[in-house]
């Protein structure tokens, strides 16, 4: 497993109870939260996150044009694909988890800054 998925990963399993295990569906491993598969990964450097649609539009999030994994996604669909090269594109992607795992049943209730 390379580095940067190595630390998206520990961070995310230690800090909010998520599970990386083999994907049932895609292949390689997925994200799980409270047994709910919320993410997977296309690779080492490409985490596939489920948020909604009001999410990614306000995050202002794009799908790629040069995605290899889906490259028709409709723009309606509540996946988005995420490429990280960083470390500061893992915190990118850690944060977005954070709002994805807020969407799931069973999750901590957001507390107020």
């Amino acid at each position: 497993m390379n580095h940067l998925k190595n630390v998206l990963t520990d961070k995310l399993e230690t800090m909010f109870g998520v599970q990386n295990l083999p994907s049932p569906v895609a292949g390689g491993s997925s994200l799980f939260f409270n047994g709910i598969e919320f993410a997977h990964f296309h690779n080492d450097f490409e985490l596939d996150l489920k948020l909604t649609r009001k999410i990614i539009s306000q995050q202002q999030l794009t799908h790629p044009t040069d995605s290899i994994f889906h490259p028709k996604r409709s723009a309606n669909s509540q996946w988005i694909e995420l490429r990280y090269e960083n470390l500061e594109d893992v915190d990118k992607v850690v944060e977005l988890v954070k709002l994805a795992i807020r969407q799931l049943p069973g999750s901590p209730p957001r507390t107020r800054k």
